[in-house]
């Protein structure tokens, strides 16, 4: 797993390294709003988005005149909406409606694990996530092999054009898909890259290797943010290159914004 990618992220920690993981189980697709909304129906849950009354939204999904919030100094493309949450994508003003095919967001890390327990699954290790997205394939840079549109043709939702400003939307999606666009892998897994990131049970850093634990490693024993992969719908060349198998990044447990989701392992039944 992991990636000697130069053009990769140092801070990101995507060095090569050769682990070992133990049969599992993983879901072809990223949860749904569909599936969100049974959970939610049955248990009651109030998303951490919900509770605290805002999350984080991309500003160019936002209508036009939308009054002026709070940005992200480092990333002034990312707004603090009041009223976004998994119901509401977009702010008070949008809804969910012919998106219940399409990967649920602004879900935390926390909310994830509530729907895990709720479902009898759990979320997948780092380790089991890279090795079910690449499909079969040794190192290959994307889950059908190593160019980014094989003969011309877009195999998973990023950002085209010159972000961002610009989205040509040649694949076809401005925003999220569903989850189960484009071909999936040879494992059968859908956009295991692009649509949205996926948490993992992992605690994030950049240069730990439990060296120790070859088989089946979960990464650090405690920390202050959780692995994210895959990348999503946002993601382009010149700014966030992270759509590849190899990718990751931290967030913290609790942060959710609209291009953020999840997917769900199980051990295998023991007889």
């Amino acid at each position: 797993m992991g990636s000697d990618d130069r053009l990769a992220y140092p801070d990101d920690g995507e060095g090569p390294r050769e682990v070992e993981v133990s049969p599992f189980l993983i879901d072809t697709c990223t949860v749904s709003n569909a599936a969100f909304g049974e959970f939610v129906a049955a248990t009651g849950h109030v998303t951490e988005a919900e509770r605290f009354g805002w999350s984080f939204v991309f500003g160019g999904a936002l209508p036009d005149g939308f009054p002026p919030t709070r940005a992200v100094a480092a990333a002034p493309w990312w707004r603090q909406v009041d009223g976004a949450d998994w119901r509401h994508p977009e702010g008070r003003q949008s809804d969910v409606v012919g998106r219940a095919d399409h990967p649920v967001v602004h879900v935390s890390h926390n909310d994830a694990l509530q729907f895990c327990v709720w479902s009898g699954k759990r979320l997948p290790t780092e380790a089991e996530w890279e090795f079910a997205a690449r499909g079969g394939l040794a190192m290959a840079a994307f889950p059908w092999g190593d160019e980014l549109e094989p003969s011309g043709q877009h195999r998973m939702n990023v950002w085209q054009g010159r972000f961002p400003n610009e989205n040509t939307m040649d694949d076809g999606h401005y925003g999220t898909c569903p989850v189960d666009a484009f071909p999936p892998n040879a494992y059968g897994l859908y956009n295991v890259t692009g649509n949205v990131w996926e948490w993992a049970a992992d605690w994030f850093h950049p240069s730990f290797r439990d060296h120790d634990r070859r088989l089946d490693p979960a990464g650090p024993p405690t920390g202050t943010h959780r692995v994210q992969k895959g990348g999503s719908h946002l993601c382009h060349a010149s700014y966030c290159r992270r759509y590849r198998v190899a990718a990751r990044q931290g967030n913290e447990p609790d942060s959710s914004s609209n291009n953020l989701g999840f997917r769900c392992a199980a051990d295998v039944p023991t007889a």
